[in-house]
């Protein structure tokens, strides 16, 4: 078992990912402040080439070949600045708007070609940027569903990433898994979380824990005028005071707040993989995202590249 205060307290360099793309960035914040604020390290954080269907319709993340105004540091990795965005329309990534609001560019990462060609980017990437630790960041907490739960919705990416994670860790990368923002996605439940990591905990996997402090919470608010997240957003409503039900996505999904919701809790990749990660371990030989989201769907499991396709099909036929 790692031993997360010692690792992210040593580290001079972390790459931190927000590995559900979207609005992930911003929770990936949280981990990435507190290591400069109070560790004295020089972060870099980093996204999927994924944004979520109010601000791209095309389903999937978007290939490095479809993005402009970035530099390539390995295949299927970009170096993103304020002006990186879509070469066919005007998206915009959130790491884009990250990087604008740090002053600093941030790192793009196309999951297209399965999680063995993540891991070697990520791998490459850490030379080039001189990283010394990886910490993959879920808000929410679905990278530990089992994939049977009532309100899960985007696993996809998330198993992708953890695989990718995996295979960091085997080859001797020191790489942590951090869920921020316990159940603010509204997909699983804080006690379906909370369960997840419990069983990893059993298993000996719970590296540590940390919670938002005033300066970090106010970094975050600031970033979120620039980079939009409802998620990320819910999890500094709870630092703040907020508890309760509330709702997210247009008042179609419904949370649970509480300040629980303000940990980070880091866990050893290996054993949650081992002992929690069902849909890691079913998309963790595949070599494409189609691949993967196949052995989700063989399970049973619904993704979010189902839903955008549907979504699109179904605004297709609207037309």
């Amino acid at each position: 078992m790692r031993d997360a205060e010692l690792l992210l307290r040593r580290s001079k360099r972390p790459l931190v990912i927000g590995m559900g793309g979207g609005g992930d960035v911003v929770g990936a914040l949280a981990t990435a402040e507190a290591t400069r604020l109070y560790d004295g390290a020089d972060p870099v954080l980093g996204g999927l080439t994924w944004e979520r269907r109010p601000f791209d319709p095309v389903p999937g993340p978007r290939s490095v070949a479809e993005i402009s105004g970035a530099e390539e540091l390995a295949p299927g990795i970009l170096l993103a600045g304020p002006g990186t965005r879509l070469r066919d329309r005007e998206v915009v990534f959130a790491e884009s708007r990250m990087a604008e609001f740090l002053g600093r560019p941030t790192v793009l990462i196309d999951i297209n070609d399965g999680p063995s060609r993540v891991a070697d980017g990520i791998a490459r990437t850490i030379h080039e940027l001189k990283c010394d630790l990886v910490v993959l960041v879920d808000v929410g907490g679905d990278v530990i569903a089992v994939g049977d739960e009532p309100g899960l919705r985007s696993p996809l990416s998330d198993a992708l990433m953890l695989a990718a994670g995996g295979r960091l860790s085997t080859s001797g990368q020191p790489v942590l898994l951090g869920i921020f923002g316990v159940g603010c996605d509204a997909e699983l439940t804080p006690d379906e979380v909370l369960a997840r990591v419990a069983t990893v905990a059993g298993a000996g996997g719970l590296c540590g824990a940390r919670g938002l402090t005033g300066p970090v919470a106010d970094r975050m608010e600031a970033a979120m005028e620039l980079v939009s997240t409802e998620a990320s957003a819910q999890a500094v409503r709870a630092f703040r005071g907020a508890s309760g039900l509330t709702t997210i996505r247009g008042g179609t999904r419904t949370l649970e707040l509480s300040p629980l919701a303000a940990l980070t809790f880091y866990l050893d990749v290996d054993i949650t993989i081992n002992v929690a990660g069902r849909l890691a371990q079913a998309v963790a030989g595949t070599t494409s995202l189609e691949e993967a989201n196949d052995a989700l769907n063989a399970l049973g499991v619904g993704t979010e590249l189902d839903y955008e396709r549907y979504a699109a099909g179904a605004a297709s036929a609207g037309t």
